[in-house]
This record gives structure tokens, C-alpha cells and sequence, in this order.
């Protein structure tokens, strides 16, 4: 079984309101009973849509000042719970995002700048020996 960002599922729970590219790959999986979605952002109390977000000396911050690490935190907590609850062996997740973002994210400048690093719920899910995929790997790879 498999967990996935909701957003690539084609639900509308990205900060700004909308998904993200919704991928048909995904789609299926959890049409198929694969994959089961979740927003760790919305499962944290985060609304849609919300002021975006990176990462910034390990605290998560609102592009105007807010620190929102908390909400993170427990959404992080909560997806994983429904991992385990699923046993889930892999996650596929959205690049980039402060809590998916899987293997590089926002350097927490606004700027556009990656760095290596994961996502809040990425480090969850590693910590406990979940396979995390992001997703544009995880495309290129059934494509071929």
C-alpha cells in the first residue's frame, strides 16, 4: 500500500487553493485502491488557501513571518499515523513542499532557491523506514 501528497490526487488542498498537476499515475493509484491520499498541511489545521511556506532553520515559516512549524508537526504526525494505519510501504510526494518535499526543498528565502532536504512529513516517514518517492521520479520510472 501506498500513501501519496492528496495534491497530485487532483485535491485542491495546495496553498493557494488549487492541486498540483494533478497526475493521472496518482489518480489511479488511489482509484485502484493502491494509494490512499493525505495533506499533512490540512491535517495539521491549515487552512486552503493559506500563505505559502518554507523551511527556515528547521522552523516553518510563513512567507510574511509566521511561524507555523507547530501545524506542520502535527500534520506530519497525523498522515504518518494513517500510514502505519494503512502499512504503507511507500510514499509518493509532491517535490519541494515543506512538508513533502523529498530530497530538496525551498531554501526558506521566498526565492525560488532549492537545498537538499526533506520535508517535515518525509522526515517522519524516513524515520520510520518508509520508501519516499517524489513524484517526478516516480513518473519518469512508470513511463519507461
Amino acid at each position: 500500500m501506498k500513501i501519496v501528497s492528496a495534491c497530485l490526487a487532483g485535491m485542491a488542498c495546495k496553498y493557494n487553493g488549487m492541486n498540483n498537476n494533478t497526475q493521472d499515475l496518482i489518480v489511479r493509484l488511489v482509484e485502484e485502491g493502491q494509494a490512499v491520499p493525505v495533506c499533512p498541511e490540512m491535517l495539521g489545521g491549515l487552512s486552503v488557501p493559506r500563505t505559502p511556506c518554507e523551511i527556515c532553520q528547521d522552523r516553518v515559516i510563513t512567507q510574511d513571518g509566521k511561524d507555523r512549524t507547530d501545524a506542520y508537526q502535527l500534520g506530519a504526525r497525523r498522515a504518518l499515523a494513517i500510514a502505519k494505519a494503512i502499512d504503507a510501504n511507500k510514499a509518493i510526494l509532491m517535490s519541494r513542499s515543506p512538508a513533502c518535499g523529498v530530497n530538496q526543498i525551498y531554501d526558506g528565502t521566498f526565492s525560488k532557491q532549492l537545498v537538499d532536504g526533506d520535508g517535515i512529513f518525509t522526515r517522519e516517514l524516513k524515520k520510520v523506514g518508509i520508501e519516499v518517492i517524489d513524484v517526478i521520479e516516480y513518473v519518469k520510472g512508470e513511463k519507461q
